[in-house]
């Protein structure tokens, strides 16, 4: 009896996490998004998609950090079809600046508005439109019952939704499956030759639904996230 009522159980938490968009990864298809070790800490190993995720951005330099690694997402996304919208505020996003993460910008429709309320109205009547591959939405304030609608939504569509949340003061709780925090990172020398490097963040799951927390750097480089760990064992291996 006590063995039945566990697979059961076990059941009912698989079919669960299923509807909230952490189905595991057909063979072959795992880590498409190149997140390395950073999709070990959701359930079945998978980044969730159909799902809503938080993004906290405290100053303008995070929430720059935080719009280059939800591109870097998008870029990734868009390339299984479909288009995506964004949603902005300080109409501060170059456009043309998209084609660094391989996006072309006229995937992406622009929207600009500048209160919170209409901004999220907007996004959830967009993450109904299961044609959209993904909807990016800034904003100042999102409370618990606008973060359930959007997910209500999401599941219904099978679209992503990423909240870019400008916010500095105390956070509350929400809907979304992830909250994330992104910090901009000094690049890596290239061996001594001149110019930038290639963009570095300090990737950071504050929250994740049934995973686990924690704090990685991520690189992108040719159209892809590398972890850094990836580049420290190809360069050693390369010394040897």
């Amino acid at each position: 009896m006590v063995a039945a009522k566990r697979e059961l159980i076990g059941k009912l938490q698989k079919d669960i996490l299923q509807w909230e968009g952490y189905k595991p990864p057909a063979p072959g298809t795992g880590g498409l998004l190149g997140l390395g070790p950073i999709e070990a800490a959701f359930p079945n190993g998978v980044f969730p998609i159909a799902a809503v995720h938080e993004l906290v951005c405290g100053s303008a330099e995070q929430a720059a950090a935080g719009s280059g690694f939800v591109t870097g997402i998008l870029s990734t996304l868009l390339q299984q079809g479909g288009i995506g919208v964004w949603i902005g505020r300080s109409r501060q996003l170059f456009a043309p600046a998209l084609s660094t993460f391989g996006i072309m910008p006229h995937k992406i429709i622009f929207i600009s508005l500048h209160k919170d309320k209409d901004a999220l109205w907007v996004m959830e009547e967009a993450l109904k439109c299961a044609g959209l591959a993904a909807v990016v939405c800034e904003v100042g304030e999102l409370d618990f019952k606008q973060s359930r609608r959007l997910q209500l939504a999401v599941e219904q569509s099978r679209v992503n939704g990423f909240v870019l949340r400008n916010a500095s003061g105390k956070l509350n709780a929400t809907a979304c499956a992830a909250r994330w925090q992104i910090k901009s990172l000094p690049s890596a020398d290239l061996g001594g030759l001149p110019g930038l490097g290639f963009l570095r963040w300090q990737v950071e799951l504050l929250k994740v639904r049934n995973g686990q927390t924690g704090k990685w750097v991520l690189e992108w480089q040719e159209n892809r996230f590398v972890p850094v760990e990836e580049l420290l064992i190809s360069e050693e291996r390369q010394v040897g």
